[in-house]
């Protein structure tokens, strides 16, 4: 009868245990800001940053050679990310918003967010925003919002936003438990942290700005509306304690989702006094140490609680590096590394990006994926991680990349190519090893970033990357079926709609 006892005991642990392995697994979705594809060691050999962090992180998942942000600036890219749609399908096509934009994702629109909060996950986002925030406006003005572009394709102006009121909507509003964001960039006012829809501290402050070189570059901000303690230079050790107070906090009965877009290393380069001078290329590589540092951080916290066995970790950037010629001279870091261009550009640089997933136990250690991938897809990933199959989060431009993170494919199954678009517009469209631009220059920040063909040139722009990883011998010419074959399926693309699997 003990021993009989005994083994029931021994079974109903072993059925407990194997029941906790089991269960949803937390993720966490790091979106590094205007990190470049040559900054990481791990991804370029010759680079001058140390990132120990985010190396072992790559050494513990699987490292993408081939994986792409859908934009080469900001809100288009967080966009994506959130719906898994193309941004160009949203209503701000081109460019990126400011701190006084009002919401780019409808309230009704299906995201991350709310996909796993519907499947039982507590969620939370902490950093830069970037998509737009329901200010309050003044009840003399509340006829602007009847246009459901207002406050969208343009920044609304300041005096019409009632300051003394809460949000109206937010990252609340479209699947997040909890929130503590900067409203956009740290270079754009207003300079404030917002939690939960409501300010931390009032805008009654206003800061001059800073314009130490004419690049837009170094510790440079606009001047503009700012909390009084407001400290840019407090931000990522703000940020990363709040996330890492997020996880500390979380139930083991339920799992969690933390989107972390962290404000480095875009411009200001404010590296706070710790990492001031700790590398060799000025403060952009120090704000790139802080960032890492901030990752390590995070993968302490999860190993300090026993969580890392059953968290997906996710660490990728929204486009590629602001790091013009100048600083390719003066420091020879190349924060492209082996790619043509920079942030904002059709060419490679401006969109291809590190992206690093571990899940150990599921992803093997170590592995290099060359699978072409978009920051898109997180969407499918997370709905088949979960095993949600609802139509309601079926999106237009979404893949799962789950099979290949698993080894079970090379590639990302069903998905006819990858598109991305410049900060001026110009689209570009990759399937397999074949690259198109629809226009000529960089589209971006790189100059020329806009070239007028002549009569009886190329009108755009064709690479075959295997061959041509820089993009230095256009083909548009020498090809027109290929061309035509590429033109055709982004047509297609830009026609389709929500896929049903």
């Amino acid at each position: 009868m003990k021993k009989s006892l005994q083994l029931s005991v021994f079974f109903l642990m072993f059925t407990v245990l194997g029941h906790a392995q089991s269960s949803k697994p937390n993720i966490i979705y790091i979106l590094a800001d205007d990190l470049g594809y040559g900054d990481l060691s791990v991804y370029h050999k010759n680079s001058k940053i140390a990132t120990p962090n985010i190396d072992k992180l790559a050494s513990q998942g699987m490292r993408f050679t081939d994986a792409h942000s859908t934009s080469g600036v900001c809100t288009p890219t967080r966009y994506s990310v959130m719906t898994g749609r193309y941004p160009w399908r949203s209503k701000l096509p081109i460019g990126v918003m400011h701190g006084f934009n009002r919401p780019l994702i409808e309230n009704d629109r299906a995201t991350v967010a709310s996909m796993l909060k519907k499947n039982g996950y507590n969620t939370g986002v902490i950093g830069k925003w970037h998509l737009g925030l329901g200010w309050a406006i003044k009840p003399e003005y509340a006829s602007l919002l009847k246009d459901p572009y207002y406050g969208i394709t343009e920044e609304m102006d300041s005096t019409v936003i009632d300051f003394n009121k809460d949000f109206t909507s937010g990252p609340n509003s479209v699947g997040f438990n909890y929130s503590f964001v900067l409203p956009s960039s740290l270079d754009m006012q207003p300079y404030c942290y917002i939690e939960n829809h409501k300010f931390i501290e009032p805008l009654t402050g206003r800061t001059v700005g800073q314009k130490p070189e004419a690049d837009y570059a170094r510790a440079f901000w606009r001047e503009g509306r700012i909390s009084k303690s407001f400290d840019f230079y407090d931000v990522i050790p703000t940020f990363a304690e709040k996330a890492n107070q997020f996880i500390q906090h979380q139930s083991a009965k339920k799992p969690f989702f933390l989107y972390f877009p962290v404000p480095a290393p875009h411009t200001p380069w404010v590296p706070s006094a710790e990492f001031k001078g700790k590398s060799s290329i000025g403060e952009y590589g120090d704000f790139v140490m802080q960032l890492d540092a901030a990752v390590g951080k995070l993968m302490h916290t999860l190993d300090s609680m026993g969580l890392a066995k059953n968290t997906i970790v996710v660490f990728t950037s929204d486009n590629g590096p602001y790091w013009r010629d100048n600083y390719i001279k003066k420091y020879g870091h190349l924060a492209s590394g082996p790619l043509r261009g920079m942030k904002g550009d059709a060419f490679e640089a401006g969109h291809r990006v590190p992206f690093i997933v571990r899940w150990p136990g599921k992803v093997k250690a170590g592995e290099v994926s060359d699978a072409t991938t978009t920051l898109a897809n997180l969407m499918s990933t997370c709905a088949e991680v979960v095993g949600e199959k609802s139509a309601a989060f079926v999106t237009e431009d979404s893949y799962s990349i789950l099979p290949v993170l698993t080894g079970k494919t090379k590639a990302v199954a069903d998905q006819p190519a990858v598109v991305h678009i410049s900060s001026i517009g110009y689209m570009a469209i990759r399937q397999g090893d074949w690259k198109l631009i629809l226009g000529l220059g960089s589209g971006g920040f790189t100059l020329p970033k806009e070239i007028v063909a002549k009569p009886g040139e190329a009108i755009g722009q064709l690479y075959n990357l295997k061959e041509d990883l820089h993009e230095d011998h256009n083909l548009y010419d020498q090809y027109p079926e290929k061309v035509k074959e590429l033109t055709d399926m982004l047509n297609k693309i830009k026609e389709s709609k929500a896929k049903v699997h």
